[in-house]
């Protein structure tokens, strides 16, 4: 069977996989800063993930090998500046679709419940999610 052409910037992970959980939080963190150098990646983990200089750098080398992200000069100095390769939204889709149906067997209400209950909105977020509720029963899409 001949192999698939990757196209330029293609992630090279098999579809439907995800990355080990430490892989998984280093790429979540860089697509809330959208480029950052492991410095910054690594300061701005240290409150829930303490991981030393060379453990993120290693985790960054196996997201680039997999081309979840890429690799920059940086302006100042010899750090690289790492940038995400694609958005998170599909992946964050199949990692909550399979927590839906393994810990909540399907349940989105008993799901959406606890997540609340765990994290309670702010009066802002109470906003958006009337809003998103709004545009779910009118048929329109969320944007999201």
């Amino acid at each position: 069977m001949p192999s698939k052409k990757l196209k330029a910037g293609e992630p090279v992970v098999a579809k439907g996989a995800r990355p080990p959980k430490a892989e998984l939080e280093v790429l979540s963190c860089l697509w809330q800063h959208k480029k950052a150098t492991v410095r910054e990646l690594r300061e701005a983990m240290d409150g829930y993930r303490p991981m030393a200089h060379g453990s993120v750098v290693n985790l960054l080398k196996r997201l680039e090998a997999k081309g979840l992200v890429r690799h920059v000069k940086g302006n100042v100095g010899k750090a690289f500046v790492y940038i995400p390769t694609g958005r998170p939204g599909p992946m964050r889709k199949r990692l909550v679709s399979e927590m839906l149906q393994r810990i909540f067997g399907g349940n989105g209400i008993a799901m959406f419940s606890t997540l609340i209950d765990t994290q309670p909105p702010t009066p802002e977020e109470l906003e958006q999610l009337e809003e998103l509720i709004r545009r779910k029963r009118s048929g329109r899409k969320s944007g999201k």
